[in-house]
């Protein structure tokens, strides 16, 4: 899915790869231009971060948390947009190594996410792929409203093994 873009090299892949970050940089937060440069930009910069946490390019876990990233980044520049507001892209690895948490915020409150259904007509106006992707791919993902302001985050778990 990614290419690794030339990082130092690391130690093996182990299952104590996230054990030798420190809690405290398990995370990684910014905001970003509400524009398919702002979500392409979120993607690349969680694929570079997930490998320094030990989740490896070219690995599952890696691929697939990049992919549920790219997915909930361009439905907040789709569907989430308000002109001269950016979304909050949050990236949070659980201290057990376990889970990889995304959060993606917009200021648009009154379009929020539904579950697919396999009725649904894939493809059609504002019905792809997305979150058929996301739900198959994350643990389990859903939304909340914003807390300080209007608007939405949207969220998702994927399993690291």
């Amino acid at each position: 899915m990614t290419t690794n873009p030339g990082t130092p090299a690391r130690a093996a892949a182990s299952g104590d790869h996230l054990r030798s970050v420190p809690p405290s940089a398990r995370t990684f937060e910014m905001c970003f231009t509400s524009t398919p440069r702002g979500a392409r930009l979120a993607r690349r910069l969680a694929a570079v971060r997930l490998d320094a946490w030990g989740i490896p390019y070219g690995t599952g876990p890696h691929d697939a948390a990049v992919l549920v990233v790219a997915e909930l980044t361009a439905n907040a520049v789709r569907h989430g947009h308000v002109p001269g507001r950016d979304f909050h892209f949050r990236l949070h690895a659980a201290p057990d190594g376990r889970t990889v948490c995304v959060e993606v915020t917009d200021t648009r409150a009154e379009r929020v996410p539904r579950r697919p259904t396999p009725s649904d007509d894939a493809g059609a106006e504002g019905n792809g792929y997305g979150l058929v992707l996301v739900t198959r791919l994350a643990a389990r993902w859903g939304w909340r409203p914003r807390p300080d302001g209007p608007g939405k985050t949207v969220w998702a778990e994927c399993s690291v093994p």
